[in-house]
């Protein structure tokens, strides 16, 4: 019975307060809302748990402190996503002991045209810019989420050189040369920084896309629509 209770022993507190953490029912719903890997605010994670903002921040706080989740900055806002992937296959497998509860599903209340492509300072965002980070990402070309932000690859560079982006230019400004940006509307992440703009540039040179003369929002040509797939692979 002694070498039970010393396999045991305190080795056993992070898991039980883990689980302890996830097993709430308010906090459950906060983390499973998340599991669509986008970014939510506590003010939105308070109505999709049916608590108060108040409760919702306390909440957010246990979740923290073991490291369930993590919080974003962006401006004036903050927003909370699960930390990591390890997070998510945990949460994956209690929802298989569970019987399969679905996560519940973001819906973005931005205009359908403000959301599909526009700027974002000066970079590219919305649907088209959160999908060509992922696009650059999957061909090899853009090595993200490292701790220093995102980069490019030398297959990224070479490539992207041929399309008519000096990386090097881009390399010399006196700002980030690119980091993962949360997108308000996608609650994912698109490219910042200086590749992100001489991206955007890039883009509008080219006449993949133009700009809107009343707003943010930017317009995928038809020219834009076949280059972006045949060169990223991005459907539009």
């Amino acid at each position: 019975m002694d070498a039970i209770r010393e396999s045991g022993g305190d080795g056993d507190a992070p898991v039980a307060g883990i689980a302890a953490a996830i097993g709430e029912p308010a906090r459950a719903r906060m983390l499973y809302s998340l599991m669509d890997d986008r970014a939510r605010t506590a003010t939105e994670l308070a109505a999709l748990a049916g608590v108060t903002p108040s409760t919702a921040s306390l909440h957010l706080a246990r979740l923290r402190s073991a490291r369930l989740v993590r919080v974003e900055a962006q401006g004036k806002h903050r927003y909370f996503r699960l930390n990591g992937p390890e997070v998510a296959a945990a949460l994956e497998g209690l929802r298989v002991l569970a019987g399969g509860a679905r996560p519940v599903r973001f819906v973005p209340s931005a205009p359908t045209r403000l959301r599909r492509a526009r700027t974002c300072y000066d970079h590219l965002a919305g649907t088209v810019g959160v999908g060509l980070r992922d696009r650059l990402e999957a061909l090899g070309w853009l090595a993200a989420n490292s701790p220093a932000g995102d980069d490019l690859t030398a297959a990224g560079i070479r490539s992207l050189e041929r399309l008519g982006l000096d990386v090097a230019a881009a390399r010399r400004q006196r700002r980030r040369f690119a980091y993962p940006c949360l997108d308000w509307s996608e609650r994912r992440s698109h490219i910042g920084g200086a590749l992100g703009a001489a991206l955007l540039d890039l883009a509008l040179r080219k006449r993949w896309l133009v700009r809107d003369l009343d707003s943010r929002s930017l317009e995928v040509t038809s020219l834009g629509r076949r280059e972006m797939r045949s060169r990223f692979g991005l459907r539009v």
